[in-house]
């Protein structure tokens, strides 16, 4: 699945990245040093009674491009990649998150 990041970013300002993307929240974020490392992320849970089963059990490397200051969450991922690891619905899951380079 290719995801497209249309609006500016913290890390590459208007540049294209051509696949799915994050924002990092305080925790990941690390005064930039996290701009441009590859996550792979999987859906383990929700996080509220919305959704009760929103993970896909699929799992998507996204590349961090973006920070999330002040975020209650340590991960902010682009709509087609949330979409990859869970039902839209559920607004918010649970994740596990292995850096992959």
């Amino acid at each position: 699945m290719f995801c497209y990041l249309l609006i500016a970013s913290a890390c590459f300002g208007n540049q294209d990245e051509g696949y799915c993307v994050a924002g990092g929240g305080d925790e990941l974020w690390d005064n930039g040093a996290a701009c441009g490392l590859l996550y792979e992320v999987v859906c383990t849970g929700p996080v509220n009674q919305g959704v009760p089963q929103p993970c896909t059990n699929e799992a998507i490397v996204v590349r961090i491009v973006d920070y999330n200051p002040g975020a209650t969450t340590i991960i902010n991922l682009s709509l087609p990649a949330f979409a990859t690891i869970a039902n839209l619905d559920a607004g918010s899951v649970s994740v596990n998150l292995v850096r992959v380079r």
